[in-house]
């Protein structure tokens, strides 16, 4: 079995008296080689808190922005949708090595509903943390989407985001016919509107949530290993670029059996917490229902999981 010792710096919030041990994904922190430190106080271990309030942050953009707008010829969108419908809604669970830190939720609304006298999907993806995860930071995000049923592009966007003390509630109303987004921004309270502001857009986007769902009504047979997908669309104010590599298909163990599954692995931005330019896996079914069932991201010490639960309410059985 294979680890590695490593001093945690001061940036970290740790003293460097204590070591960490990284051992198939599990971090151990101890004083003394011969005397385990059995507490981890959340004011000394920044690392932690990081990793617990921040999962689903990271985690649901990934899983939901799978694609935004693609712009490659071998996966073409099909003229229907038949890959989900009404009332389906897939559960998640996060973990950090040992530790259960978080659930999270698809969720089609169960039934129709209009915006601009279009009938829409309304979908929705939920995170928390759970248990003693929440002594390090909670959180509780809702990213939403109206989800035109005829065109699959986003009318509405939305997101009401609770991680600490933080607070973020945001509604998004998109204009593609006239390639214009209108942000509005609320209170802590999500009460009162605190700035509107209208952007340009290049052309026809998605948001977050929708353009995972157009994702799935694509034909993928066709994708060849190694090749990269561009993905363009609107978030948090700006233009969103994302380039995703297939990776190839794989057959994997989930709580719904075995599954044949496409993986994919998107390049993540800079940050203090991923490692590497591709530190994330997403494993997506290779069937009709094209619903994602893992996804493992590479941290700097140990891996962040996200693993299906359950999916409730599938189009295709």
């Amino acid at each position: 079995m294979k680890f590695k010792l490593s001093n945690l710096g001061k940036d970290q919030s740790i003293t460097k008296s204590y070591k960490a041990i990284v051992c198939e994904d599990q971090i151990r922190i101890f004083n003394h080689p011969s005397t385990p430190f059995l507490r981890i106080y959340p004011q000394n271990n920044h690392v932690l808190s990081r990793i617990v309030r921040y999962p689903m942050n990271y985690l649901l953009r990934i899983v939901i922005v799978m694609c935004l707008t693609i712009n490659f010829a071998d996966a073409q969108v099909t003229s229907k949708n038949n890959a989900f419908t009404f009332g389906e809604e897939l559960n998640f669970e996060v973990s950090y090595g040992w530790l259960n830190l978080a659930e999270a939720k698809l969720k089609v609304g169960n039934s129709v509903i209009t915006e601009g006298s279009r009938p829409h999907y309304k979908i929705d993806a939920y995170g928390n943390t759970k248990g003693a995860a929440t002594l390090f930071g909670k959180v509780n995000d809702n990213w939403g989407t109206h989800l035109d049923t005829g065109t699959l592009l986003p009318s509405l966007s939305y997101r009401y985001i609770e991680e600490g003390r933080y607070r973020k509630n945001e509604k998004v109303y998109f204009d593609q016919a006239n390639k214009k987004a209108t942000v509005e921004l609320y209170d802590r309270e999500n009460k009162n509107l605190k700035e509107k502001k209208e952007y340009k857009l290049p052309g026809q986007v998605q948001d977050l949530v929708s353009g995972f769902y157009l994702l799935r009504t694509m034909d993928l047979n066709n994708l060849k290993k190694g090749q990269e997908i561009l993905i363009t669309g609107f978030f948090d104010k700006e233009i969103y670029n994302l380039k995703l590599i297939y990776e190839g298909t794989e057959k994997i163990q989930t709580n719904l059996g075995t599954k044949e599954t496409y993986v994919f692995s998107p390049q993540m931005p800079k940050n203090k917490l991923f490692r590497g330019e591709f530190p994330v896996k997403v494993w997506v079914t290779k069937d009709q229902n094209k619903i994602p069932v893992k996804i493992k991201a590479n941290l700097f010490i140990g891996s962040l999981n996200l693993d299906i639960a359950s999916a409730n309410g599938l189009r295709n059985n």
